[in-house]
């Protein structure tokens, strides 16, 4: 896909290991302005391989929607407060959907709150 036709908008997929942190990284998005909303999942069955074994977890999982201009902030951002060794942190791109709501993202996520 070339940048002219590259999604603008996007959601990242975040897992953490406690509603607490998924609350701590939601509210610094969301203050920083590097997400217009960040749902939160409870009680996600993760199913993995870690260090060559099979493992499971109980996780949350953050919906964060955000510009792609922002991806690498969030990515940043995340990755600061997670206490993961690599936490999982996947963006897909927005290839549609309800135009009032991708406007509403663009103006929650500027830096200017008054723009």
């Amino acid at each position: 896909m070339s940048e002219k036709n590259s999604p603008s908008h996007i959601v990242v997929l975040v897992t953490t290991s406690t509603g607490e942190e998924a609350h701590k990284i939601a509210d610094r998005l969301l203050s920083e302005r590097k997400a217009a909303c960040v749902s939160i999942v409870p009680g996600v069955s993760s199913f993995f391989r870690w260090q060559d074994e099979r493992d499971s977890a109980r996780e949350t999982l953050l919906v964060i929607k955000t510009k792609a201009e922002l991806l690498n902030d969030v990515i940043n951002l995340v990755k600061q407060l997670h206490s993961y060794e690599v936490p999982e942190i996947l963006a897909l791109p927005i290839v549609g959907g309800n135009s009032e709501y991708l406007e509403w993202i663009d103006k929650a996520v500027k830096q200017n709150p008054k723009s």
